[in-house]
Formats: structure tokens, sequence, C-alpha cells
């Protein structure tokens, strides 16, 4: 496989550093809202990366993380009166509630910021032993320009980033690029004992922590959203390639941007879309769609009629899995055949080939709707023999799943009434009655039942 490699900026072959193990860090959400679509594209994309790595034979380890102490929850929990835990553990609640409408296989750990203090305040000290931190009034940051290849992510250079960075009131740093491991407690707020006094960590040791506990002190791939590249993983470089003394991730992975109707995602403009709200419409699965349906490292754009072009897409899909189990279970039992399982064995190729180009699902996904056209020609409705009905559907089972999709397949049973209709239609139609036929079709199709006429018999699907 290869994948494209911000720190190198070019794809590279994907080599574990383990033979036949993968370690994946991906950065989870800081919980003190819902997630909104921008949260939901890295956990699609990072989700689906996993899901084919695991196809492919690795076994993956795969962590990410819940930001549960930040500015931002403080903030929240001091706007309506209550404890930083009590907003953390209602929104980790929220996103499992999105994260499960999406179909997101949950990581091998999903450890939290505030059950590591230990280990983040072992780093922090052990950065201050080689001179890369520093105490200052209760405060410890972290002393960037001691670190010499910082900005080899972001690929800016030092002075660059000299020239934007400020101290703000209130900070006591020897240099303005320098970032914050811990932070002094404030008045009321929540904090835990270190050497250096009251506080709580900064924002970007806590990844740093979270990965050395539970993945090591290098692991094979860090990815996240494009806007995390600088400073959140610029700084996780510096401090853990310090502490550790090694390579931090061999290979970094970061998508796209979001935008909704062609302008970017912002609360501060208001087109700010959570997956709570779109679910509530279209439903989680069309979400999930939309965000793997282009390269993860392209930016896409959301629209009503995007959004509905995914609706449909999802329903043919749907639509063709329905007719192969029609298929499989009216077909004739019969072995077999060498030529459609090569022919199929074409199409798993062509998806597997897409997939192994820097995790291009959008052309994964053109190779599954090149299957749909070939079973809707050439399988169904042309008396195919069992076998090969039964060979499509587990292959386009097969494909689906890495992607993550079609799991909300609906029941093929139904009521004991519409079942005793359509038979009473089959009788009509096998004497000509077509006007009684007719009128069985109109009435079940008012009950939301469609009814298709197949050389196999007739099928049916639920509005």
């Amino acid at each position: 496989m290869i994948i494209y490699n911000t720190l190198t900026r070019k794809k590279e072959e994907l080599i574990p550093l383990n033979e036949n193990e993968i370690k994946i860090y991906a950065c989870g959400p800081t919980v003190y809202n819902y997630i909104h679509i921008g949260n939901a594209r890295p956990l699609c994309v990072f989700d689906v990366l996993r899901r084919y790595l695991e196809y492919r034979g690795y076994n993956v380890k795969f962590v990410q993380n819940f930001t549960d102490i930040d500015d931002k929850i403080i903030n929240r929990a001091n706007e309506e009166g209550k404890d930083f835990k009590e907003i953390a553990d209602k929104y980790i609640s929220e996103f499992w509630t999105d994260a499960d409408g999406l179909n997101f296989k949950r990581a091998s750990v999903h450890p939290k910021a505030t059950e590591n203090i230990d280990v983040i305040i072992d780093i922090i000290k052990s950065l201050i032993d080689k001179d890369f931190a520093y105490e200052s009034g209760g405060d410890v940051y972290f002393r960037t320009l001691n670190f010499k290849e910082y900005g080899k992510l972001s690929h800016q250079p030092v002075e660059d980033l000299l020239s934007g960075a400020r101290i703000a009131v209130g900070e006591t740093k020897e240099n303005p690029l320098d970032f914050a491991l811990w932070k002094n407690a404030k008045p009321g707020e929540p904090y835990w004992e270190s050497p250096w006094g009251q506080g709580r960590p900064g924002w970007h040791i806590e990844c740093s922590a979270m990965n050395k506990k539970y993945l090591g002190d290098s692991i094979d791939i860090h990815c996240g959203g494009q806007d995390l590249i600088f400073p959140h993983h610029e700084n996780e470089i510096a401090q853990s390639e310090c502490a550790n003394g090694c390579t931090f991730a061999k290979y970094w992975m970061h998508n796209g941007y979001i935008n909704v109707d062609n302008v970017k995602m912002s609360k501060s403009l208001g087109n700010f879309k959570t997956v709570r709200e779109i679910a509530g419409v279209y439903g989680y699965e069309v979400i999930r769609y939309f965000l793997i349906s282009s390269h993860y490292r392209s930016p896409i754009n959301y629209s009503i009629e995007i959004i509905e072009q995914c609706k449909s897409a999802l329903e043919r899909l749907y639509t063709c899995r329905d007719s192969l189990d029609f298929a499989v279970k009216n077909a004739q039992s019969g072995e077999g055949s060498v030529e459609l399982a090569a022919t199929l064995n074409t199409f798993k190729n062509k998806f597997i080939s897409a997939m192994d180009d820097d995790l291009n699902t959008a052309d994964g996904i053109a190779a599954i709707f090149e299957l749909v056209r070939y079973i809707n020609t050439n399988i169904l409705d042309q008396n195919t023999a069992k076998a090969d009905c039964e060979a499509a559907a587990a292959l386009f089972d097969e494909l689906c799943g890495v992607l993550g999709l079609l799991y909300n397949r609906r029941s093929n049973e139904i009521d004991k009434d519409i079942e005793e209709m359509i038979e009473k239609r089959q009788a009509a139609r096998k004497n000509k009655d077509w006007a009684t036929a007719d009128a069985i079709r109109d009435e079940l199709k008012a009950k939301g039942i469609i009814l298709k006429d197949t050389p196999q018999g007739v099928t049916w699907t639920k509005e």
C-alpha cells in the first residue's frame, strides 16, 4: 500500500515498524459539544483505513483519545454552572451516539487525558531534565528552539514561525514559539497536584502521553484533520521526540477540510453543521457515505444537492443487494461458473488497487458500482445459478464491509397479510386478470410496498 506522508510530502510505501502489526493514533474530539461533520470526516476516513489494513491481513492497534480537560470544556462548564467532568462525560456519551450511528468501529483503546496525568507529569519532568522545558511561575513551557527540527511537519522555517508568534498577556515564556506543557491553575479551575504546583496539562502533551502509554515511543501512523498539522501535531513531534529520543511517527496522514455550500465551515459564519442535525433528516449512513465518497486529502463540499446524491447512490447499493438476496432465494441450484468467478475477481482487484493507492475510497466506490452494473446486467434476471448469485453477494458484502457501508440492511420479512396480497396478485396475473393485479399493486404501494416483476418472480421493497 502507498500512502501520502505529510512529513515528506510524497507518497511512500507503507512498511510497518513491526511485521504484520500497525500502530495508529488518531486525534479524537475535545468533548464540550456535539461533533460536527468536520469532526466526523477523520472519524470515518481513518475508520476505513483501519478496516482496510485489517482486511489486508494486518493486526492493527488503533488508539483514539478523548480530550476531556480543556479551556473549551471549562468555559462550557462555567456557562452551565456544572463540573467540567459532567460536561465531558455528557458529550462523550453523545459522541458515542453519533459514532455508533456512523458505524465507527471502536478503537483498541479510547483513553481520556484526565486518566493519564501521571504519564503527562513524567514526560514533562523528562523534558525539563533534558533542558527541553522550563518552569515559569507555575507554568511549564517547551523550549522550542532547542529542538532543531521544529517545523518539519508543517514545512515552515522557524524564522517564519517566529515572525507570527506572540506572547499573550499573563504568559512568562522565554520565546514566543514556546508552548505550554503544564498550566498553573486559575481560581475556580480544576487542577491536579504536580511538582510545579496545582495545575492541568496543556493540550499537546496529552496526546504525546497517551501515544507513549498505549502504543509506545514510536508508532506507524499518526492521523487527524488538516487543521491539526500546526501547531498540534508539530508540537507533538517536538515534545515526543525530545522526551523519547527517537522518531515519533513514521507516517502522518491528514484529511482535507469541509466546506458548506462552497464556503469553509465555521461557527462564526453560522454554517456549522452537526452530525446529529443532519442525521435527523438523512440518517447516519448517508453522512458516512458522503464523507468517504471523495479522496480523503481533497476538500469536500456539503450541500443539500450533494447529500441527496449520496442518498440516491446508497439506495442503489441497497437495491442491488436486496435483489441479490431475492436471486439467491429463487435461483436454480448448480455449480458456479469459472468465467464469472474470474470476472468478479477483476472487480475485487480494481477495488484493492484503488485502496492501495493512498486509500482512494472514491475509486474504491467506483469499483463497487462497476460491480453493481455487472450484477444488474449479467446476474439478475438471467436465470443465474445459485452458486454464482451467492458469489456475487459475498463479494458485494466484502467490499462494502471494508468501507463500513450497508450496515442498515432491511428485513426481508413482511406481514402475513402483505404476503397474502402479493400471492393473490400473482394468481391474478397468472389468470390474466390485470385489473385485479393492478388494484392490488396500487393498494400495496399505498402501504409502502413497491413491487417489481422479474423472470424469477416478483420482488418487493419498502419505501
